[in-house]
């Protein structure tokens, strides 16, 4: 009966991260109307990790030890600093739905990355042919957008850049965590990743002028407070649940699920464009993605991306 009880919670928690997650880049479009990319993560990031070291002291967990906390650093700068302060800079001239799709591609650059470093797991064909998919599904979102011409092309263009940049921060960070981060308390490296990523991008909002007065909005401000308690804290609480009581391949089917709620929240309730050009890039990105995703576990002793 017990085990029964935790796969229930487990669903209920991978549903939940479904949900929040789909829904925070409309959240992040919302909160941009009125405070800066930077400070917005900055702000964000660092306020959930002293909310979640809070609970955790209360509840009597220890974060882990110093000793660990360089390198807990380097994650927070590659996940966060650079990860989202890559989204939320990109966000600026992208739709909420256009970015969740393209964001998609993370799941290739992973693969990628990790296959180039030392001692990487072996890149197979199946692989190949789905990062080849996932590109080319790239290539037909933002082809026609780019070359239009403009100063709406050259905004497009950074602003994939800068989604893509993000994605080769985590990229770099999951290879990280895979050769160099022992796996201890979850939640505790959690929220400092969280403290030391989110100071990073308060310095780089102070370099670039953010910290100046802001025309804070009731809209802005509950947006960047839910992004905060349930983007960030509630969210990687329920993360951390469903990944230790359910298997990681369908743990990562959120990543299915996310592209589509932003996509339609998106479109009900900012009225964003979404094309028939642009679906079919995001079902061709999609598949990719399956496909990238479709190898069976290694065998006992290989690694597993």
């Amino acid at each position: 009966m017990a085990v029964v009880h935790a796969t229930r919670r487990a669903w209920i928690a991978w549903a939940a991260v479904c949900v929040i997650w789909g829904t925070t880049y409309l959240a992040i479009k919302v909160a941009l109307d009125a405070i800066p990319p930077f400070l917005m993560g900055g702000l964000r990031y660092t306020s959930a990790g002293l909310i979640m070291a809070a609970v955790l002291a209360a509840s009597g967990r220890r974060l882990p030890p110093v000793s660990h906390w360089p390198k807990i650093a380097l994650l927070g700068l590659l996940m966060l600093a650079v990860g989202n302060g890559g989204v939320v800079w990109g966000e600026q001239y992208l739709t909420s739905g256009l970015t969740a799709v393209i964001l998609a591609t993370s799941a290739f650059w992973m693969v990628a990355i990790d296959a180039l470093l030392p001692h990487g797991d072996r890149l197979h064909r199946r692989q190949g042919v789905g990062l080849v998919v996932g590109f080319s599904g790239v290539v037909l979102l933002v082809w026609p957008e780019i070359f239009v011409g403009g100063i709406g092309a050259r905004h497009f263009a950074i602003g994939v850049a800068s989604l893509q940049i993000a994605c080769i921060g985590w990229g770099i960070a999951s290879a990280y965590t895979r050769r160099h981060v022992l796996k201890d308390d979850v939640l505790g490296s959690a929220a400092l990743q969280m403290v030391f990523g989110g100071a990073a991008l308060c310095v780089v909002a102070w370099l670039t002028g953010e910290w100046h007065a802001i025309p804070w909005t009731i809209h802005a401000a509950g947006a960047l407070a839910y992004l905060t308690l349930a983007g960030a804290v509630i969210a990687f609480a329920a993360y951390s649940y469903a990944l230790n009581h359910m298997d990681v391949a369908t743990l990562s089917l959120y990543t299915y699920v996310n592209p589509v709620i932003a996509v339609a929240l998106g479109i009900a309730l900012l009225h964003e464009p979404f094309a028939l050009r642009q679906l079919l890039a995001g079902v061709v990105i999609l598949a990719g993605m399956a496909i990238v995703k479709s190898l069976p576990p290694p065998p006992a002793g290989e690694s597993i991306s």
